[in-house]
Order: structure tokens, then C-alpha cells, then sequence
């Protein structure tokens, strides 16, 4: 699991994603709703008219607005723009366990522990159907995404689908009736039922707390007090229960279908987050917090991003790594992508499948090392217990089908990582964290002693960069020896200059820029995540940021028609910021003095650095 954005809060009871913008809202059990940007990790607003806990939320698919349903007994719809709310909808008689916008019709539906379920016409502010049947609590209901559909669970150990197809016809059709002649309870004058029941799905031997409906299959996963998660399959005329994945040892509390994957995730009271192979039905993937129970889970519709509610917040996190593996050499780009290797012609913006990798690893590919002289390529894999991360070692084939290319056999060999240093051979960072050179037949050529190193990137001919806890280490293989040591700490990536004059070292929140001896020629630290880099031809160095694009250049830029205010000196670093969403521009320069440079006081602000190296 790959976390992207952590709040410390009041117990979180409801959690939805914004369909378009990167926002998270949060109900929490003490009132009050939080509006959160998850890529800027900032608090955007927070809205407190509910009394007592809100369980329900969710955003509009459309319009700026958001529903809320609270233990006041209250239904609210606000406008997010306005930052108000619209009003206020009656009529529960206990407390709102979850509220939901239909993705097409004006409706909105509440479960609540009155044994209820409501669908209310937000634009006419009434309400057009009551659903009863269930006998206890009702914990959850939602809409079906393209049927006339609703799912509920209840604590009285069932899972109900009903049909509102009549609710619709009635409602939306050119000559409806009026809700008010109908009255309610959603039955007209000869008896005919706007909602009912289609399916009772019993199994569960205990209060069912949570049910949703696959976006696109005949299929509806539930979660319930029994420990179980349960997969049942619907058709026309009937319902049955598929299988059960067994695995929490405490009350499950939400269950979800994951929206692109064969995936279901649940999180429950036993503090743990699960994911479910809905083919193998077992568990592949577990996430423990060591003291906070899990209430609630949200899938973003659109992106491989889910946040989970607990005691003292929520998360919102990836499940895998979603950056190919890649390599450039001149004008090809080449990149690891649904177990083909390609190759991008960026001249020709051509993209061809060059050959088919091995399967057998459940991992994504992680890492790639080119080497052009004898067209192979090193593929490391990183799996969840590092001990047992491996390299593949192939060779590209000069001619290749790219409708059916070639599945070559590569050798494999457990490694952390794996990268080129010669023509023909190759360094592997062994689970011991020792270093291994390679030769093409995978064969150990010799051991090198070196320092303590979490990580190994490529340096050049007969070199790496050894990456520590702390800093960088550039190492000659040949020598066996340090050459030069850099402070930074936890360095994820290494982007070298075409020539390999200069290297960019990218971590977290910061970027060290040093020349090829590894002096260090700029520090640049940024409040948001740094994400990637790039080289230009010309030596300017292109970054972004979670919502930025900025660059760096190494020496003094030279305008075809200069202005006075650009002069530099040599050897002085600037950095524009470019903001994405209005062209607000930032120039730093630095002098002979050594400075530290700060940007407007935003959340985007970066600060750059020179040490005396670089006046």
C-alpha cells in the first residue's frame, strides 16, 4: 500500500472522493465535515451545522454540491462554491447511517436506524418512496451505477435488492403523478408499489453493516459483524451467495468492489485493511494500524486511489505502484506495460511492442537498466518482503512482430536491484546488501565490498551511486573505492544530464543538483512532493511537483534579448515556478553571496540554496 495523504482527526465515519478534483470529504463523528485537497494536503474547508456524529456524505457527480446525514436526525444538501448549506431534509426518526446521489436522476437515498430507506428529490426537496421491509437497523443502501436498482444491509443479517424501476417511470416519465397525490410511502391509488423488493440475500449470522454493487458485473459484495465478506451473483429471478473470504477476526465494517481490478477490499474493527482476489476468493494484500479501528471505505471512480476512516483520521492510499519502468537512450524511450516491453520513437511518435516478458511474478516491474551496446535490458521486480525482490536479464530481439513479438527466455535471479556498469557486465544489490558484478551468462564475476547502501543507481561507465539512510556515495567498481559523499536524505530517484556532467537527485520533499564529482551545486526543497525529472538537451533541468511544472538550469541563460534584471553569474542556478493553474512566474537567481531564496508565502512555495561551491 502506497500511501499518498494521512489526516489526524475525530473519528471518521464517511469518506467520497471528488469525481474530477482532487478532494476527499470526511464526516466525522463529532460533527463536523472536512473538505480536503489529498495532491496539496491541505485542509480546504469544513462545514459544523449537523448535531452529534455524521455518518453519511457523498459528492455530486455534476453540480458543486454534497449531501450529509447525520445522528440528528437530518439530511443536509450544501453547495461546496456557496460554502453553505441549501437545506435541510426531514422525515428519518433516528439516526442516518449512510446518504447517496443517484449519478443521473435528482434523487438522493438515506439508510437509517428508524428500519427505513428514503429516496427524496433534492430539486423539489421532498420525499417520493419510502422503502420498509428490513427489521433492524439499516446500515447502508446504494444506488445501482446504471440500474434501476438499490442495494440495503441491515443488522437484521440480511441484504435486500430492490427494484424502483416504477419509482422512475413514475417520477420521470412526461404526465408523472405527482408525489403528493401518491402520498409517500411511494403505493398509488390501485395499489401498485413504486419500490419493490427483488432479492433477500440471506448467509450472514450476524448484522450486515455494509453492501454495494460491482460497477459493471451481476455481483454485490457485503461485510457484517460476522466476520465474513460475502460475494453474491444476481440475475433476473434470483440472488445466491458465491463464496465467503474469511480472514478479520473482528466485525468488518465497509466492503467494496475495486473499480478497474478482479479486487475486493474491506477494512474492519480488528485495526486492518484486506484485499481479496475475487477469482481465488483469498486474501492478497493485508494493511494493520497498530491502534485505530477502520469504519469506512471510499474508492475514487476514476483513479487507483481509495481512502479508509478510522479512530483518529483516515488514509488515502494507492494499492501498487502505478509509474512504468523506463529507460531513454537517444530518441527511444523504452517502458514496461502490461507484460510487454515497448519502445517509443520519439521522432516518429511511433510505440511498438518489441518482445514479451516472463510471467510468474505478481509484482509490477520496478526498476529497468538499458544497455544499447548489446541491446538487453535488466528488469528488477520489488516485492513487498524486500528479501525476496528479483532482476530478469534479457536480450532484446533485433527484429520483432509488434502485433506478436517475441517471448525470449530471460534469466532470473533474486536481487534488490540490478544496473549496468560495463559493456558487458552488471551490478546487483543482493538481499544482503552486498555487491555483486554480473556477466551476460548471469554469472558472478567477482564480489565488491562496499558501504552500507539501501540502493544502487547508475553512474556511469565502472560507477554507481550508493544511496544510504542519509546521503549519496559515488563509488568506483573498478577501484573499489568512495570517490565522493553527498548529505541528502532518502534519495528515490537519479536523473542523469545526456553527457553525465550533471545529476539530479530527487527525493521527497527536496532536489540536490551536483555536478559529475558529486559537489553539490543547489539544493531546492519543496512543502509538496517531487514527482519526476528530466534533462533538456540544453541542460535545464524540468521537474514537476504534485501540481506543479518548474525547472533549474545550471549556469546563466542567455535571451536573445536580454534584460538587465537576467544577468547571472557563472555557475549560479535558477529556478522558474510555472503554476499550473494561473501563470504566476517566479525568478531566482543567485548572486555571489550564497542566499536562501523563498517564494511568496504559499503552500507551493519552494526555497533554493547555494552553498559556497556555487557563488
Amino acid at each position: 500500500m502506497l500511501t499518498k495523504f494521512e489526516t489526524k482527526s475525530a473519528r471518521v465515519k464517511g469518506l467520497s472522493f471528488h469525481p474530477k478534483r482532487p478532494w476527499v470529504l470526511a464526516s466525522l463523528h463529532n460533527g463536523v465535515i472536512q473538505l480536503w485537497d489529498y495532491r496539496m494536503c491541505t485542509l480546504i474547508d469544513k462545514f459544523d451545522e449537523h448535531d452529534g456524529p455524521v455518518r453519511g456524505i457523498d459528492f455530486h457527480k455534476q453540480q458543486p454540491l454534497f449531501v450529509s446525514g447525520g445522528d440528528d436526525y437530518k439530511i443536509k444538501v450544501w453547495n461546496y462554491k456557496l460554502r453553505r448549506c441549501l437545506f435541510t431534509l426531514l422525515g428519518h426518526l433516528d439516526y442516518i447511517r449512510t446518504t447517496f446521489f443517484h449519478h443521473e436522476y435528482p434523487w438522493i437515498l438515506s439508510a437509517s436506524d428508524d428500519q427505513t430507506i428514503r429516496i427524496w428529490n433534492w430539486q423539489s426537496r421532498t420525499c417520493v418512496c419510502v422503502l420498509t421491509g428490513h427489521n433492524h437497523y439499516v446500515m447502508c443502501a446504494q444506488f445501482h451505477p446504471s440500474e434501476d436498482l438499490v442495494v440495503s444491509a441491515s443488522l437484521d443479517q440480511t441484504v435486500r435488492v430492490w427494484d424502483i424501476s416504477g419509482l422512475r417511470k413514475k417520477n420521470l416519465s412526461p404526465g408523472a403523478v405527482e408525489t403528493e397525490v401518491r402520498g409517500i410511502t411511494g403505493v398509488d391509488l390501485f395499489g401498485a408499489s413504486d419500490a419493490v423488493v427483488k432479492h433477500v440475500l440471506e448467509g450472514h449470522d450476524r448484522g450486515v453493516n455494509w453492501a454495494a454493487f460491482h460497477p459493471s458485473m451481476p455481483l454485490i459484495v457485503s461485510g457484517a459483524d460476522d466476520r465474513q465478506v460475502k460475494i453474491w451473483r444476481m440475475n433476473e429471478s434470483k440472488a445466491w451467495e458465491l463464496d465467503t473470504c474469511r480472514g478479520h477476526y473482528n466485525n468488518v465494517s465497509c466492503a467494496v468492489f475495486h473499480p478497474r481490478q478482479e479486487l475486493i477490499l474491506s477494512n474492519s474493527e480488528d485495526k486492518s485493511i484486506r484485499v481479496w482476489d475475487m477469482s481465488k476468493r483469498t486474501g492478497v494484500q493485508t494493511f494493520r494500524r497498530d491502534h485505530d479501528r477502520f469504519w469506512v471505505l471510499g474508492a475514487h471512480p476514476n483513479l487507483n486511489l481509495f481512502a479508509a476512516g478510522h479512530d483518529s483520521g483516515m488514509i488515502v492510499f494507492k494499492l501498487e505502484r502505478e509509474r512504468p519502468a523506463y529507460a531513454v537512450h537517444g530518441n527511444m524511450l523504452y517502458y514496461v506495460k502490461d507484460r510487454f516491453l515497448r519502445q517509443l520513437d520519439f521522432n516518429s511518435s511511433k510505440d511498438t511492442a518489441v518482445m514479451q516478458l516472463r510471467s510468474g511474478s505478481k509484482f509490477p516491474v520496478f526498476s529497468m537498466s538499458y544497455n544499447p551496446a548489446e541491446n538487453a535490458v535488466l528488469l528488477c521486480t520489488r516485492a513487498t518482503n524486500l528479501e525476496n525482490s528479483t532482476y530478469d536479464l534479457y536480450s532484446i530481439p533485433k527484429e520483432s512482430d509488434s502485433q506478436n513479438p517475441d517471448a525470449p527466455e530471460g534469466k532470473r535471479s533474486s536481487g534488490l536491484t540490478a544496473v549496468w556498469v560495463a559493456r558487458n557486465r552488471f551490478a546487483v544489490l543482493d538481499r544482503m546488501h552486498s555487491l555483486l558484478i554480473k556477466n551476460l551468462k548471469n554469472e558472478i564475476v567477482k564480489k565488491v565490498q562496499v558501504p552500507s547502501c539501501e540502493e544502487i543507481f547508475y553512474a556511469g561507465t565502472g560507477s554507481l551511486l550508493l544511496r544510504d539512510a542519509d546521503g549519496v556515495t559515488l563509488f568506483d567498481v573498478q577501484q573499489k573505492r568512495s570517490l565522493a559523499t553527498v548529505k541528502i536524505a532518502k534519495v528515490k530517484y537519479v536523473v542523469w544530464s545526456s553527457d553525465t556532467s550533471h545529476v539530479a537527485l530527487l527525493a521527497k520533499h527536496a532536489i540536490m543538483i551536483c555536478n559529475r564529482k558529486l559537489d553539490s551545486l543547489c539544493n531546492i526543497h519543496e512543502n509538496i512532493r517531487v514527482k519526476s525529472g528530466a534533462w533538456d538537451e540544453s541542460g535545464v533541468f524540468i521537474y514537476t511537483t504534485s501540481n506543479h511544472i518548474k525547472y533549474a538550469l545550471t549556469s546563466g541563460w542567455h535571451w536573445r534579448q536580454p534584460r538587465p534584471w537576467m544577468s547571472a553569474a557563472a555557475g549560479s542556478v535558477w529556478v522558474r515556478q510555472h503554476c499550473c493553474r494561473d501563470t504566476t512566474r517566479l525568478w531566482k537567481c543567485a548572486t555571489r553571496e550564497p542566499r536562501t531564496l523563498t517564494s511568496s508565502p504559499s503552500s507551493t512555495s519552494s526555497r533554493v540554496t547555494w552553498p559556497s561551491c556555487a557563488r
